[in-house]
């Protein structure tokens, strides 16, 4: 049967299906991501923000009205928004909702209308709109959905146009975004958003949903899996690209299927694009090699990213001082040394997260609402968790600011003009200054091939960013780290601060050091002990 409308109770199973879409597409869509330095994944981070969706959804009554599904799934995308990503998706569901939310039922002409007031929500999302990536799926998936219901279409006619339209617009993605054509990929948040438009369709006319390409098995590290809480199931992750007539893959794929789950093989025309989950690694290249030549091997020990995989679940916060204060600081970090110097600096609380691990509004919502003081400053530290943090002032009685600081060298920099006694807004403004005097960098390994301004990156290059960029390739940890300050240290400069990281070594520290103070024996040079992960170094420069 299909539906010319849908009521309170078919919206929430819409809602249901997206989040189940998401769960079986998650790996999919993360492998889609094109950037090199680890971070978080699109579909982890969508998967996760209407997963808190549909827990606000099983909150309300069997048979809440529309006003209440609508608020539920406006706040539930709000509070669980995780990363730009999920931070975007938030904004398409709550400009869907805020149409939605005034129609006891919605049909055609409300969900165009819906989706153009979901495209307008996106862009205002973004400081500066990027074409080739999710906006512009969901603006030409709004376009056609407006057109169809000016012509008089029904609902199921505005929801199939608007699928149409947004999936030529997703494959279209490559020709606006060079990143993407490097990679031979779509966008992942393109992709993601549709899946929403093929949960409706499924609410719509019973449709089945979309089935992850060449996935079979359970996608392991999803929440709830086995790893994250028990290092349960297969222990490693094996990637390479596979050489192969096309015709041979079937029995590569029923090959990889007795040996591990989770395996996702995409491509075609001879080169394809293998992942699976296993406790066999020789076999699983050896799969490889009996059908063709697998090249870029790259093997995961997915017991130890046990952290990167529970925190989303077991956000720990660090507890802090109670004695009550004006105005408290709340900061975004990963790692013991990191979390002891921002609590040295006056820092209250501590919500652990970073560089592929997003916290969601909620849990920088909770760290607010635990901290003893009635105004409060979110150090995000990372340029991901900026957008997340600057919901929170929303949802609180507090008042509560942002300072944007993108790294913690940042976040050090701008606590020496934190003021206990002052305002939120007086610490705001004196903390973004001093921030603004640092210039920050970054030093981690490339987690895939792509290329930069600087040039090509292959898997393994050790890699020097600041301001966002990549600025140095280099063979080794020490190269990468002294290219970056040749690159960015001027004679104006007279303090460098290097935070040490989990995968860095005292040995090449020392290197480090010394060669600053040949090179540079004019500057001032302190180091720390961080214990962060994914990055060895992270580096401010004053």
């Amino acid at each position: 049967m299909t539906l010319t409308s849908l009521d309170a109770a078919a919206l929430r199973s819409a809602m249901n299906a997206f989040a189940e879409a998401l769960s079986g597409h998650r790996e999919v869509l993360n492998l889609l991501n094109v950037y090199p330095v680890p971070d978080g994944d699109t579909g982890t981070n969508m998967y996760m923000t209407v997963e808190s969706v549909v827990s606000g959804l099983g909150a309300l009554e069997d048979g809440s009205d529309m006003a209440a599904v609508t608020g539920a799934i406006s706040h539930g995308s709000l509070m669980g928004a995780r990363g730009n990503s999920g931070v975007i998706l938030s904004q398409i569901l709550r400009g869907l909702m805020e149409v939605m939310s005034g129609t006891g039922k919605v049909d055609g002409r409300a969900l165009a209308d819906g989706l153009a007031g979901a495209s307008a929500a996106a862009y205002t999302a973004v400081m500066r709109p990027v074409e080739g990536t999710i906006l512009t799926v969901v603006r030409e998936s709004s376009t056609a959905a407006l057109s169809s219901a000016g012509e008089g279409g029904d609902l199921l006619a505005v929801a199939e146009a608007a699928r149409i339209a947004g999936g030529d617009a997703l494959e279209r993605t490559p020709e606006l975004l060079p990143v993407l054509a490097e990679a031979g990929v779509v966008d992942a948040g393109g992709s993601g958003f549709l899946l929403l438009l093929d949960a409706l369709l499924t609410a719509v006319d019973g449709r089945a949903l979309p089935e992850p390409p060449e996935v079979s098995g359970p996608v392991a590290g999803s929440v709830g899996d086995g790893h994250p809480s028990g290092q349960d199931g297969t222990r490693y992750e094996v990637m390479y690209f596979l050489e192969a007539a096309d015709d041979d893959v079937p029995g590569f794929k029923e090959a990889w299927d007795s040996l591990g789950d989770s395996i996702v093989v995409v491509g075609g025309d001879g080169i394809w694009n293998c992942h699976v989950h296993t406790d066999d690694i020789g076999a699983a290249i050896e799969a490889g090699i009996a059908v063709g030549r697998p090249h870029r091997i790259r093997v995961t020990d997915l017991y130890e990213e046990v952290e990167e995989q529970t925190w989303v679940r077991e956000h720990i916060e660090d507890d802090g001082p109670t004695d009550p204060i004006d105005c408290a600081v709340v900061a975004v970090a990963n790692g013991d040394g990191l979390r002891q110097i921002f609590r040295s600096l006056g820092v209250r609380r501590v919500v652990v997260g970073g560089q592929s691990m997003n916290p969601s509004t909620t849990d920088l919502l909770e760290a607010v609402e635990a901290v003893p003081a009635d105004e409060v400053v979110i150090l995000p530290n990372n340029g991901n968790i900026i957008p997340v943090a600057e919901q929170v002032d929303g949802q609180t009685t507090k008042t509560v600011r942002v300072v944007p600081t993108r790294g913690v060298t940042e976040g050090f920099a701008s606590l020496l003009e934190y003021d206990p006694c002052g305002t939120a807004d007086g610490n705001a403004t004196a903390m973004a200054a001093a921030a603004s005097a640092v210039l920050a960098g970054e030093v981690t390994v490339a987690v895939r091939d792509a290329g930069s301004e600087a040039g090509a990156i292959s898997e393994g290059d050790h890699l020097g960013l600041s301001g966002g960029k990549v600025m140095v390739i280099a063979g080794s940890l020490f190269a990468a780290t002294t290219g970056l300050f040749d690159t960015v240290v001027t004679d104006e400069h007279e303090l460098v601060t290097l935070i040490e990281g989990a995968d860095a070594d005292e040995a090449t520290t020392a290197s480090i050091v010394s060669w600053l103070e040949a090179e540079h024996p004019d500057l001032e040079v302190e180091t720390h002990v961080g214990g962060q992960p994914l990055y060895p170094y992270y580096l401010g420069i004053e």
